[in-house]
C-alpha cells in the first residue's frame, strides 16, 4: 500500500515554483529601478522649494543659487546618452549600481556643503550619476520583464512613478526644509536620499539580473564629445535663459547645435561602433513614439511650473498647500493605470490619443477656473482639473514607453533608453523656456497676484494645445504593440560579480 502510495505520488511542480520565483525576483528588480526613478525626479524639483533657505545659509548669491538647479539638470542631460550605451556594453546593473552609488555619495556631499561652491559642484556630480543611473532604469525593464502584459504593467507603474514624484518634489521640500527633519534644515533633502540608495544598491545585487548586448562594443568617443557639445549648446540657453534675459548668444547656441546635430549623425552612420545606432531610426516605433513623448512632455514638465508662479509666487500659497493641491494629478494616474494595463497591448495607440486628450480637456478647465476664480481659486476648484489630466497621463505614458521601446533590439536597449530619455528632458526644457517666455511677458515685472492669475489662465493654453498634438500624434504609432516573436531574442543572463 505504501509502495503504491509512493508510485502515484506526483512530484512537485519545479516549473511553477521556478516561475513564481521569477515572477517575485522581477517584482523586486522592478521596486528597485522605480525608488532609482523616484529618488532622481524628485531631486530635480525638491530643491527649488528650499533653494530661499539655502541661498540664505550659504551666503549664495542669484546666480550661484541658479547654478544649483541648472548644475544638475545640464549635467543630467549630458550623460544620458552616453549612460544609456554605457549599459550595452558593461552590463546594465553593473552601470546602474554605479549610478547609484555616484548619486548617493553626491547626495551625501550635497547635504554636508559648507558652502555654495561645494553645493554646486555636489549637484553637477549627482546629475551626471543620475544620467548614467536613469537610462538603466528602462533598459532593465525591457530585458528582465518579457513581452506582453508583464512589460506593459511595469510600464505602467514606470509612468505613475513619474506621476507621482512630479508633484511629490514640492511637497517633500516643503516639508523637511519648513520642519526641519532631525534638525537639518535644508540640507534633509538630500540626506533623505542616503536609505534610498543604500536599499537600490543592495536591491540591484540581490534581484536585477545582470545583462548586456551579445555583440562585441566599444565606446564611441567622438560620438560622446559631439553629441554632449549638441546637448549643451542647445540645453544651457534653454535651462538659463529666461533667468538671463535671452540675450542674443543664447539664440546663436541653439542654432549652432543644430549643424553639430548634423555631424553627429554623419558620423554615426559611418563608425563601426555607434553610441546612437542608426538602426534605431528605421524603426516606426520608435521614431513616432519618441516624437510624440518629446511633445507630451514639453507640456508635463512645464504645467506644474505655471501652478508654482501662479498659486505660490503669485497668491502666496504656501508649499504644502500647492503640493496638497496637487495630489489630484497622482491619484488620476492611479485610476487609469489598470486599465492602461489590461488593454494596453491591444489598444495602445488608441488609448495614447484618448489620453492625451482627456490631459487636454483637464487643462482646458483649469485654465477657465483660473480665469474665471482669479485670485479667489482653490484647491477644490483645481484639485478635480488636475485629477482629470491625471487620469490622461495613466492612460498613455506607460504605454507610449512600452511602444517606443517595444521594438527596439535588446542589444540596443540601453541606446534607446538613453535617446528616449534625453528626448523627454529636452522636450521638458523646451515647454519650460517657452512658458516662460509667455507667463513672464505678460507679468512683465509686476507681482499684481490678478497679473499672475490672468498669465496662468492663458499660458496654460500652450500645454492644452500640446496635448492635443500628442493626441493627433497617435495615428501615427503602429497599431499595436510589438509581440514577443516580433523582437530579438531575449539576452541570456551574464553572472559576472559587479
Amino acid at each position: 500500500m505504501i509502495a503504491t502510495l509512493v508510485r502515484g505520488a506526483r512530484p512537485p511542480d519545479t516549473s511553477s515554483m521556478e516561475a513564481k520565483t521569477a515572477q517575485k525576483g522581477n517584482s523586486l528588480a522592478l521596486l528597485v529601478v522605480m525608488l532609482a526613478t523616484f529618488m532622481d525626479m524628485v531631486d530635480v524639483t525638491i530643491v527649488h522649494i528650499a533653494l530661499p533657505k539655502i541661498q540664505q545659509d550659504l551666503g549664495a548669491g542669484y546666480s550661484t543659487g541658479q547654478w544649483v538647479v541648472a548644475g544638475y539638470s545640464l549635467a543630467y542631460a549630458l550623460m544620458l546618452v552616453t549612460g544609456g550605451r554605457l549599459g550595452d556594453i558593461a552590463g546594465r546593473r553593473r552601470v546602474f549600481v554605479i549610478g547609484v552609488a555616484g548619486f548617493t555619495l553626491a547626495s551625501a556631499l550635497a547635504g554636508a556643503a559648507s558652502s555654495a561652491e561645494v553645493l554646486v559642484i555636489a549637484r553637477i556630480v549627482q546629475g551626471a550619476f543620475g544620467g548614467i543611473m536613469v537610462p538603466q532604469v528602462m533598459s532593465t525593464i525591457t530585458t528582465q520583464f518579457p513581452p506582453g502584459k508583464e512589460r506593459m504593467k511595469a510600464f505602467g507603474l514606470f509612468g505613475a512613478v513619474i506621476g507621482i514624484a512630479q508633484v511629490s518634489g514640492p511637497l517633500l521640500g516643503g516639508v523637511l526644509s519648513d520642519y526641519s527633519l532631525f534638525g537639518l534644515g535644508w540640507r534633509a533633502i538630500f540626506f533623505i536620499n542616503l536609505p534610498i540608495g543604500l536599499f537600490a544598491l543592495v536591491g540591484a545585487f540581490l534581484w536585477i539580473r545582470e545583462s548586456r548586448s551579445d555583440q562585441v562594443m566599444r565606446l564611441d568617443l567622438v560620438g560622446v564629445v559631439l553629441v554632449s557639445a549638441a546637448s549643451a549648446l542647445l540645453l544651457y540657453p534653454l535651462i538659463q535663459g529666461h533667468d538671463l534675459g535671452w540675450p542674443t548668444w543664447t539664440l546663436v547656441s541653439m542654432a549652432a547645435a543644430v549643424p553639430v546635430l548634423v555631424v553627429f549623425a554623419l558620423y554615426e552612420r559611418r563608425t563601426a561602433f555607434p553610441l546612437v545606432p542608426p538602426r534605431l531610426f528605421t524603426r516606426r516605433s520608435f521614431v513616432a513614439g519618441t516624437i510624440l513623448l518629446f511633445v507630451l512632455f514639453s507640456g508635463v514638465a512645464s504645467f506644474f511650473l505655471v501652478l508654482t508662479w501662479d498659486l505660490q509666487f503669485g497668491l502666496g500659497w504656501s508649499p504644502i498647500h500647492l503640493a496638497l493641491t496637487t495630489l489630484g494629478w497622482p491619484f488620476g494616474i492611479g485610476f487609469t493605470g489598470q486599465l492602461a494595463n489590461r488593454y494596453g497591448q491591444r489598444y495602445g495607440r488608441r488609448l495614447i490619443g484618448i489620453g492625451a486628450a482627456v490631459m487636454a480637456v483637464g487643462l482646458a478647465a483649469m485654465s477657465v477656473v483660473l480665469d474665471l476664480a482669479g485670485t479667489e481659486v482653490t484647491s477644490w476648484q483645481i484639485l478635480p482639473c488636475l485629477f482629470v489630466s491625471g487620469l490622461g497621463m495613466g492612460m498613455c505614458v506607460g504605454i507610449a514607453v512600452n511602444v517606443v521601446l517595444g521594438d527596439v533590439p535588446l542589444n540596443d536597449a540601453g541606446a534607446g533608453s538613453g535617446v528616449l530619455n534625453s528626448l523627454i528632458q529636452i522636450g521638458g526644457a523646451v515647454g519650460v523656456a517657452l512658458v516662460g517666455v509667455i507667463f513672464f511677458g505678460m507679468t512683465d515685472g509686476t507681482r499684481d497676484p490678478a497679473a499672475f492669475s490672468d498669465a496662468a489662465a492663458t499660458t496654460l493654453w500652450y500645454n492644452v494645445a500640446v496635448f492635443a498634438l500628442a493626441a493627433l500624434l497617435s495615428p501615427f504609432l503602429p497599431r499595436g504593440a510589438v509581440q514577443a516573436e516580433e523582437q530579438a531574442p531575449v539576452l541570456q543572463p551574464v553572472n559576472d560579480p559587479v
